[in-house]
């Protein structure tokens, strides 16, 4: 019965090391977890304070039934699918060439870690200057190259892929970091019989590489379509949701809803609904990666 006295100990010990960590996450993000799901249910607003009287699903049938949150839902889905398919397709290819790199990887490495250690807040003020219309270098450059100017984010159809391209640059060296790591963990004895059986290196890469890497790939693709769902940053500082309603993702209509139009109880609702598509989509796809396992 030693073992038994042992093991509970061991817990004791470490539920007890555990516990501030736990009373600090519970405290930073299951109360406002908590408060937000009593505002989507409740009646309170900015000229109506109080969450009583409680209404339900009323404020979630109010922001469903308002086709600017189908608009905004079909944006992010666009939103996302483009920025995090250029992020995966682009920072495959610069991991790939990492790869075969042995002494000057750590420098590229370094200048990689650079746009990613920048705030999604200060990389849109840098690009917001760099693509002003009349000030901004980007159309300076166009001009020298005898190219009209472009109206970068005030036109509704570049505003959107414009910032698009701004978060893939910023991104895309974190999708690089892990797909390179991913690379250099794989073991070296397939590619060895590969050689010897003389598949070229496109059909290593086809039948070994991306086999091998697909947990790493999946995972990495989740983790950024999460990162995407949620954006709220680039959207705020570069374009306010507009021009009209044109870059306005989900995030930036619950903003809307709830700060600007005065209704916190339907901004929570529509965040909650953002949470929950990403937590579906967290599911499905850990359920397809188990079941390839």
């Amino acid at each position: 019965m030693q073992w038994i006295a042992n093991l509970d100990r061991e817990w004791k010990t470490g539920w007890a090391f555990a516990l501030p960590g736990f009373s600090a996450l519970a405290i930073v993000m299951g109360f406002p977890l908590i408060y937000a799901a009593l505002l989507a249910f409740s009646s309170q607003t900015l000229l109506h304070p109080e969450l009583s009287p409680f209404i339900g699903l009323a404020n979630f049938a109010s922001v469903m039934g308002d086709q600017r949150f189908w608009d905004a839902t079909r944006l992010t889905v666009v939103y996302s699918v483009v920025t995090v398919a250029g992020e995966f397709l682009i920072g495959l290819g610069i991991a790939l060439l990492l790869n075969r790199t042995v002494r000057t990887k750590p420098i590229y490495f370094a200048i990689l870690t650079i746009p990613m250690a920048m705030s999604p807040v200060s990389v849109s003020l840098i690009w917001r200057m760099l693509l002003q219309p009349n000030l901004g270098i980007a159309n300076h450059l166009l001009e020298v190259g005898g190219l009209p100017r472009v109206d970068w984010l005030g036109s509704p159809a570049l505003a959107l892929w414009t910032m698009a391209a701004i978060d893939i640059w910023q991104q895309m060296s974190f999708v690089v970091l892990i797909l390179a790591a991913g690379l250099a963990a794989l073991p070296q004895d397939p590619y060895e019989a590969a050689e010897v059986d003389g598949a070229s290196s496109l059909q290593q890469f086809w039948y070994i590489t991306l086999p091998m890497l697909r947990p790493v790939a999946m995972i990495t693709v989740v983790i950024q379509l999460i990162n995407e769902f949620r954006t709220y940053d680039l959207p705020y500082v570069l374009t306010k949701g507009g021009p009209g309603t044109s870059t306005e993702v989900l995030s930036f209509f619950a903003y809307r809803r709830a700060f600007l139009g005065l209704s916190l109880n339907e901004g929570s609702a529509a965040s909650f609904v953002l949470l929950l598509v990403v937590l579906a989509m967290t599911v499905v796809f850990f359920s397809l990666l188990e079941r390839r396992r």
